[in-house]
C-alpha cells in the first residue's frame, strides 16, 4: 500500500491510534473492515473521512431487513423496457436487455472508473444468508447478470467497511472473513477533542459544563436510549442558539433541552424526574 492510500486521519473526525491501524491493514490486506459499537459512535462517519482523506468516491449502502442481495447488484428494468417497446419514442434498443441492467450499490463500486470507498450501513439488519452470500461476491469480486448471461469483474477491489449496531449476531463465516474493530463511546477527553473539531469557538466553561453534565445524563437509571455524541452536538448548538443561556446555570442543576438528548417519551420522563432530585 503506498503512502498515497494510508489513512492518518481527516480534519473532521479525531481517529485514536488503534483504529487508524485496523483500517490502514484492511487496506493493505483487502479485507473488508467491521465496526461495532452504540450508535454515536462514529462507525458511519469512519467511511466518509476515509472517502475524504484519500480522494475517493464514496459509495452508500444502507441495509435493509426486506433487502434482496440481487437488488444490491443489478436490477433489471422491466418497466422501462415494456413502455419503450409499447410506445417506441425511446433511443434505446428493445431487443438489448443490457440497456435496462442498472447497477445497484455494490455493481456501482465495482464498475467504477476509480477505486471507491464501499459503506455497507448496519449489516445486522439483514439475514444470515444475505450476510453470507454478500461476502462471497465480495470475496470474488465478481457476480452474474442472469439476464444477459454475463459474468460482472470488478474494475478495482473497493475498501469496504461495514457497520453494525450488534442488534442481531453475525454469522461465524461472515466474521472470519472481515478484520475488526468496536469503537468504544469516547471517554471525556475524547469527546473535548471532538467537541473542538466541531466548535474549535466554543467557550471553555460551556464546554466543560456540557461534557460533564452530559456524562452524568447517560449514567441515569433505566434510560434505555443513552444520548450519544449526535445528541451532544446538537446539544451544544441548541445552548449555543439561546442568547438567555448562561453555563453556570448548569452548576445549580438547571438542564435545559432534554429534549434534544432524550428522544424516546419514557426516557425523557425519567430523565426529567432524576435532574430535579439529584442535579
Amino acid at each position: 500500500m503506498s503512502n498515497a492510500e494510508r489513512f492518518t486521519g481527516d480534519a473532521r473526525y479525531v481517529l485514536d491510534d488503534e483504529l487508524a491501524r485496523i483500517v490502514n491493514i484492511s487496506m493493505a490486506l483487502e479485507m473488508p473492515l467491521l465496526l461495532k459499537g452504540e450508535p454515536g459512535t462514529g462507525k458511519t462517519m469512519l467511511a466518509h473521512a476515509i472517502a475524504h482523506a484519500l480522494d475517493m468516491p464514496l459509495i452508500v449502502l444502507n441495509v435493509k431487513s426486506s433487502m434482496k442481495l440481487v437488488d444490491c447488484l443489478r436490477q433489471y428494468d422491466t418497466l422501462t423496457r415494456l413502455n419503450d417497446s409499447r410506445f417506441g419514442d425511446s433511443k434505446r434498443c428493445v431487443s438489448n436487455i443490457e440497456e435496462y441492467i442498472r447497477m445497484g450499490k455494490i455493481g456501482q463500486a465495482f464498475t467504477a472508473e476509480e477505486r471507491t470507498v464501499l459503506l455497507i450501513d448496519e449489516i445486522d439488519k439483514a439475514d444470515t444468508d444475505f450476510q453470507d452470500d454478500m461476502l462471497d461476491v465480495l470475496d470474488q469480486m465478481e457476480f452474474d447478470i442472469m439476464e444477459v448471461d454475463k459474468r460482472m469483474r470488478a474494475r478495482h477491489r473497493p475498501v469496504i467497511i461495514i457497520t453494525s449496531n450488534a442488534k442481531k449476531d453475525l454469522s461465524d463465516p461472515f466474521l472470519g472473513r472481515c478484520n475488526f474493530h468496536h469503537i468504544a463511546f469516547p471517554d471525556p477527553k475524547m469527546m473535548r477533542n471532538l467537541l473542538h473539531v466541531h466548535f474549535p469557538d466554543l467557550s471553555e466553561k460551556l464546554m466543560e459544563q456540557a461534557v460533564e453534565t452530559f456524562y452524568r445524563l447517560r449514567e441515569l437509571d433505566g434510560i434505555e436510549k443513552k444520548p450519544a455524541t449526535r445528541e451532544l452536538i446538537n446539544w451544544i448548538r441548541a445552548l449555543s442558539a439561546d442568547p438567555d443561556f448562561k453555563a453556570k446555570r448548569m452548576e445549580s442543576g438547571e438542564i435545559p433541552y432534554l429534549g434534544v438528548l432524550f428522544k424516546k417519551s419514557p426516557d425523557f420522563h425519567r430523565a426529567t424526574s432524576q435532574v430535579k432530585r439529584r442535579f
